[in-house]
């Protein structure tokens, strides 16, 4: 037997199709807390529109902060959808909208693309080169390069970013090290998109949800969504300090539930 008929056969027991796309879907749901900040706790949510009777005093009546306001925009529940929605399923005809992002026009710290302008969609934009950058480094240090140059002060730090802790978890499920291996190849294309919303030019709630792909001898496909608070900082956009939002919707890009979610397809122009 030839040793590339025996490295087939042995890589075969250990990497069949099933265990992979086992380990896609566990990661799935790892690497959304890399990116979409599943493990952590939502700390407020919105209200009903009907007022309890906290709401008549004059504190609750006053103007709420532009704080409580980033708070709340960033903890607004999201649409569910379930784990197996994010694997690859039926496209659909239906026309989903389009997200026009402006391109980069420079690469910034930790060779993250920048240049982004100060609009939502600029915001949208700098967060999937950061996220683009971060997860195709394929490595706990690569993460940490990023969100290290990526965050605001107060914001997450290498080790608290869910991205440095979902990377470890996903290179763990792998069996690898924390540097990564040349057997392991990550892709992520930022496909489809939102905007939560925004509190001011300067503050915005953005979500990117991407086709996440994996090859360790075989190859598998997921959607991974992210949701970050994004601050204009100086002449960029960073990660902005507070709880990481609520996760949105890992779908299938361009399906029924993508669009569902209100994601709109990304287009760079």
């Amino acid at each position: 037997m030839s040793r590339r008929q025996r490295h087939q056969e042995s890589g075969a027991a250990e990497w069949g199709p099933a265990r992979l796309l086992t380990l896609l879907v566990v990661s799935a749901l790892v690497a959304l807390a890399v990116l979409a900040g599943l493990i952590l706790t939502v700390i407020t949510t919105f209200t009903d529109d009907d007022p309890g009777p906290a709401d008549t005093t004059p504190q609750a009546a006053a103007p709420a902060t532009d704080m409580s306001r980033q708070d709340a925009l960033a903890a607004a529940p999201m649409p569910h959808a379930e784990p197996e929605a994010a694997l690859p399923g039926p496209l659909t005809t239906e026309a989903a909208g389009v997200l026009e992002l402006p391109r980069p026009t420079g690469i910034g710290p930790a060779e993250v693309p920048t240049g982004f302008p100060r609009t939502p969609e600029g915001a949208l934009a700098q967060l999937a080169a950061i996220d683009v950058t971060a997860m195709e480094s394929g490595s706990v240090d690569g993460v940490r390069r990023v969100i290290s140059e990526w965050a605001a002060p107060d914001g997450p730090t290498p080790e608290t970013w869910s991205g440095v802790n979902g990377m470890a978890r996903m290179l763990s499920a792998a069996g690898l090290s924390s540097a990564g291996s040349p057997l392991l190849a990550i892709v992520v294309r930022p496909l489809m998109g939102l905007i939560k919303g925004t509190v001011d030019p300067d503050f915005a709630v953005v979500c990117v949800d991407f086709e996440f792909t994996v090859t360790v001898e075989q190859t598998s496909r997921v959607a991974i969504a992210d949701c970050q608070r994004m601050v204009w900082t100086g002449d960029r956009w960073l990660i902005a300090p507070g709880p990481e939002p609520a996760p949105a919707p890992s779908v299938w890009p361009g399906t029924e539930a993508a669009i569902a979610a209100g994601y709109r397809d990304l287009r760079y122009v």
